[in-house]
């Protein structure tokens, strides 16, 4: 939590810490800042210190609702120069700005959303002008990443509210889908023209745009073979016909880039063959038990390891027992969710997964094993994002249906 930023700098012997870039859609500034509407800021946290943000005078107010302790860009000479690209001039001003913060050297990571070319030749200079201060570039010093992997109250209610927007996404979907003609095992629109995965999805974005909500990493919408390659988002052109499965994997987030929700349901519509209603039933089988084993304290690649002992069990390959795998169990089990997608705690076939990757109270994961079998035309993944409660209970932030087969009109 954010409130661990001063232990988690302690413990890792960073200094202070420097965000850069937009507010939105740039998860360390909407961190620091919560969100505000700043086309361009700074915020330097010194370890002990209030964080401090450095905005454009245009975006006073912007700045003035985060409710931190923040200074005009104009209150420095070096702003226009460096507004026009003068490399020295940022790096001095930057200088400046470190200073006012309290900030003489030390370890200092970096974050945001920068343009990496720029930013490093003013890093270069700022490094010339600063000799006592040095980068800190080891994985370990992430501290802010280290803080989002907990969240508080109010944290988990914006990603539950994400849920409740995600599943009526999802509802409206389906309605969608079981509501069109059929003809000749093809879904049809009202205009006669068959319906499409590029449709489904154009669909889709209207609906979270009309919640308040966007999906900036687009929407995994895939049918047939498609569905039978993890992260395939679906070939626009494809029409939607009955019997094949439909991997539908959604993780919108509040506009703007705040926190997301991650879930995926795998449907066939009209009916499933036997085949497709077997290997959904080894996912759902694996997905339930995993769920109830599901314990505080645990390392999260615990379970990875156990998703993959299941599934050889049913008579599958897994990347536990052949790493480079394209069919059966490929990826990972699941990973942290915030105001990034994929965050820590991260899970894997890792016995050295680190501290970090514990599961603690606090955290929100998505659990989502998957089997893929793209040369038989066929996937399936069931995705849930689960929120670990101070108690140590694993809460469903979106319970909606594991329903397979979708009836629809004949």
């Amino acid at each position: 939590m954010k409130t661990d930023l001063d232990g988690l700098m302690q413990a890792q012997n960073v200094d202070a810490l420097l965000v850069s870039g937009p507010a939105k859609h740039n998860p360390a500034m909407v961190y620091m800042t919560g969100g505000a509407n700043l086309t361009m800021g700074h915020v330097i946290k010194k370890r002990g210190e209030p964080a401090v943000l450095f905005f454009a005078p245009m975006e006073r107010d912007e700045a003035a609702r985060t409710g931190m302790v923040s200074r005009n860009y104009m209150t420095y000479p070096q702003f226009r120069a460096a507004l026009q690209g003068d490399l020295d001039q940022h790096a001095a001003m930057l200088q400046a700005m470190l200073k006012d913060a309290g900030v003489t050297g030390g370890r200092l990571p970096f974050y945001g959303d920068v343009n990496a070319f720029r930013h490093y030749g003013i890093v270069a200079r700022l490094l010339k002008l600063m000799p006592d201060l040095r980068v800190a570039d080891s994985a370990e010093d992430d501290v802010i990443l280290n803080a989002m992997s907990t969240k508080d109250e109010g944290e988990v209610a914006r990603i539950r509210r994400m849920g409740q927007i995600t599943t009526e996404v999802v509802r409206a979907t389906a309605d969608l889908l079981m509501s069109s003609r059929v003809k000749d095992e093809v879904l049809y629109q009202a205009d006669g023209e068959p319906l499409t995965i590029g449709a489904v999805k154009r669909q889709i974005d209207v609906w979270l745009m009309e919640r308040g909500a966007e999906n900036p990493e687009g929407t995994i919408f895939a049918i047939g073979r498609d569905a039978g390659v993890p992260h395939s988002t679906g070939t626009e052109s494809d029409v939607l016909r009955l019997g094949q499965t439909i991997v539908f994997d959604i993780f919108p987030c509040e506009a703007g880039g705040g926190y997301f929700h991650d879930f995926t349901r795998t449907w066939c519509l009209g009916h499933a063959p036997d085949e497709v209603v077997k290997l959904y039933e080894d996912v759902k089988t694996v997905n339930e038990t995993l769920v109830a084993e599901l314990e505080v304290g645990k390392p999260f690649f615990h379970y990875q390891k156990r998703t993959c002992e299941l599934f050889e069990e049913m008579g599958h390959a897994t990347v536990m027992s052949n790493p480079g795998t394209e069919d059966g169990y490929v990826h990972s089990l699941g990973h942290g969710v915030g105001l990034k997608v994929h965050e820590l705690p991260m899970c894997s076939y890792q016995p050295n997964g680190g501290q970090t990757n514990v599961l603690t109270p606090g955290q929100v994961i998505a659990i989502e094993p998957g089997l893929y079998y793209p040369e038989r035309g066929m996937g399936v993944r069931l995705e849930n994002t689960y929120y670990i409660t101070p108690d140590g209970k694993f809460e469903n932030l979106a319970p909606y249906p594991m329903d397979l087969v979708l009836p629809v009109k004949r």
